[in-house]
């Protein structure tokens, strides 16, 4: 056979080289390349930033995270090694990612980003910041330059831009894998930087994320939910900072990983089809990010939730309870349908917080949605499975339009309630949550109180109070060396 690219049997042959793909380029380009100058980009880093670290100081308080927190070897301290906001720990920085990015992910209360993918683009701070404050005190043990805050909140912009572009067209879960890969893939493009890697390393280093072993959705859905979807974001942090390190050390990359034939991402886990992109990488993820303010609830029942609420007090001041309630009408997106509607028993945590009947259930009967109400003792109250049998969701074609559409991006869910006696009460509906953008000067008084409760929750109010202070101002934090920022929330035990 003479052809310079001879095949067998649709196997690719002829042993040359060839140039990184594309998508491997524009990554590390513009992770090394490109300026932020969006002030609004800014300033919300500075507020997930935050957020994001006052869910997992709110996560310490269950014993099924902290069960997995921690060194592997018990009572070990690594000189100069990452710290682990909340707790006493100090770990080499793979460790140390998967503890941090476990601690965020834990409640499902972090930040969210809703596309063709869905996903968190903060769970890449498990690795930032893992690698900037053990980058932090190695240098200054070494006489050398701390990186500062203002490192974290870029390398936050990028990850979070990484991974929302690539979500925005390309759909991981239609295959039945895990958002968890864009995390792996953003945390290991914004963590060779930090490192002090080059361009062509960055691109072999994102090469070798993209030929991992990428996760499967199985624990996100009946009937198998279960508590991995909490630390698979810690899991894909570490194995980011560690294929890093491996580059860093003299590893090499995978230059067509995405597009080799028969081998490569594309033909092996993506129907042959190679990703589409809506917009060339900048800010616009950071700026557009949905934060969770009102409940630690899966994001696509935000606005099922906020609507329960009204209609709680609605029932209220009818003089009614649930007990009165016939049937529950929850129209919804195509993309809450396909994620959190379920049917059936809830086993565990995992499985209630991703449940939308569950979600307006607890609202309805309580008048609220705490990371508490996921609890077997709250669960059994019989109230909550008698509601969820009477409760219908169907698909609003127009909310699952719009829920794409680049210049709206909405959630919305509507709730409409007929009682045992006949009344229907007027339905209620929500189609921006309050952490939308669309909502961000009504949401930032909420998010700030947010993270001080977390903050208060867990450590003592002189510590608080010196956490808030050096929060407050973006020009004040970013000038903070990492390290410095990140012994404010250690504690001795």
């Amino acid at each position: 056979m003479s052809s310079r690219q001879s095949t067998v049997h649709g196997i690719v042959n002829q042993n040359e080289k060839p140039e990184p793909d594309q998508v491997l380029q524009d990554i590390a380009d513009y992770v090394h390349n490109y300026e932020i100058t969006s002030p609004l980009a800014w300033e919300t880093a500075r507020l997930c930033l935050i957020d994001t670290l006052g869910c997992g100081l709110e996560a310490l308080k269950f014993p099924q995270c902290t069960d997995l927190l921690g060194p592997v070897v018990e009572d070990t301290v690594v000189p100069n090694g990452t710290k682990v906001p909340g707790t006493p720990y100090q770990l080499d920085p793979i460790r140390g990612a998967f503890n941090i990015g476990t601690a965020i992910r834990w409640l499902d209360y972090n930040d969210c980003w809703l596309a063709a993918e869905w996903g968190h683009p903060s769970d890449n701070l498990g690795g930032i910041l893992a690698v900037a404050d053990w980058l932090a005190r190695t240098n200054k043990a070494k006489g050398l330059a701390a990186p500062k805050i203002k490192d974290v909140l870029e390398a936050m912009i990028k990850a979070h831009e990484i991974q929302g572009c690539l979500a925005l067209e390309n759909s991981f879960n239609r295959v039945g894998l895990d958002h968890v890969v864009l995390v792996k893939v953003a945390t290991t493009a914004v963590v060779s930087k930090l490192l002090g890697l080059n361009r062509d390393q960055t691109i072999d280093a994102v090469s070798q994320a993209w030929v991992d072993g990428q996760s499967l959705r199985t624990y996100r859905h009946v009937p198998n939910t279960m508590s991995r979807k909490s630390w698979a974001a810690g899991d894909a942090c570490s194995r980011a900072v560690n294929l890093a390190l491996m580059v860093k050390k003299g590893m090499g990359g995978i230059p067509s990983v995405l597009t080799a034939k028969t081998w490569g991402f594309y033909d092996v886990l993506f129907k042959s089809e190679g990703f589409k992109f809506q917009r060339p990488y900048g800010s616009y993820v950071m700026e557009n990010v949905l934060f969770k303010i009102s409940f630690p609830a899966e994001f696509h029942s935000q606005t099922a939730c906020e609507a329960a609420m009204t209609l709680h007090s609605e029932l209220k001041r009818l003089g009614k309870t649930t007990d009165d309630i016939a049937s529950v009408r929850i129209r919804t997106q195509e993309a809450a349908i396909r994620i959190i509607d379920k049917k059936g028993p809830l086993n565990n945590y995992a499985d209630r917080d991703h449940c939308i009947q569950y979600m307006v259930a607890v609202p309805l009967i309580y008048g609220r949605l705490t990371a508490q109400d996921y609890t077997d003792e709250v669960a059994s109250d019989p109230r909550i499975d008698e509601l969820r049998a009477k409760m219908e969701c169907i698909e609003d074609k127009n909310y699952s339009l719009e829920y794409h559409a680049p210049d709206k991006r909405s959630i919305g869910n509507a709730i409409q309630i007929t009682l045992n006696d006949g009344t229907v009460l007027d339905e209620v509906a929500v189609e921006y949550p309050v952490g939308h953008k669309f909502r961000r000067a009504e949401g930032i008084p909420l998010l700030l109180e947010k993270f001080e409760r977390h903050v208060s929750g867990h450590l003592g109010k002189a510590q608080t109070e010196n956490i808030m202070k050096a929060s407050e101002k973006l020009e004040s934090v970013q000038e903070l060396d990492v390290d410095e920022y990140v012994d404010l929330y250690v504690t001795e035990k």
